[in-house]
């Protein structure tokens, strides 16, 4: 069963930084994106069993948009060594089959609506299956 976690175990945290900051960084390139935050890891176990390059899979969240990635971290001479799953030919077995627990974390959205209803009258929420 996938598990989601919010929190981010110790050991993991080196290389969970060096792959957000490499994402932001690669975006910034491309789209002159946004910023985004880790507010999430799936399978951490899975994670944390590897012995070499390890697969991070992060939930990340900026603003009112989150996305799950597969990235692949191997330790090189200058220090972490990042790319994403997708580019390395590992995406997921079956992108179909991707679980409602996969939507963000409560922590991702606290202040959005917060924010949201500052701006606005009233809002309306709409779930669907299971997804936001």
């Amino acid at each position: 069963m996938t598990t989601v976690r919010e929190t981010i175990p110790e050991p993991l945290q080196p290389e969970v930084d060096a792959a957000i900051a490499w994402f932001n960084r690669s975006r910034d390139d491309r789209e002159g994106g946004a910023h985004f935050e880790v507010t999430g890891i799936v399978d951490p176990e899975d994670a944390l069993a590897s012995d070499g390059p390890r697969d991070l899979r992060l939930v990340l969240c900026a603003g009112d948009r989150c996305e799950q990635r597969t990235f692949r971290v191997s330790t090189d001479a200058s220090g972490f060594s990042v790319a994403l799953a997708d580019e390395l030919g590992m995406a997921a077995r079956d992108p179909d089959s991707t679980p409602a627990e996969l939507d963000p974390p409560p922590g991702a959205r606290r202040s959005w609506l917060d924010a949201a209803l500052a701006r606005h009258a009233f809002i309306v929420l709409i779930f669907y299956r299971g997804f936001w």
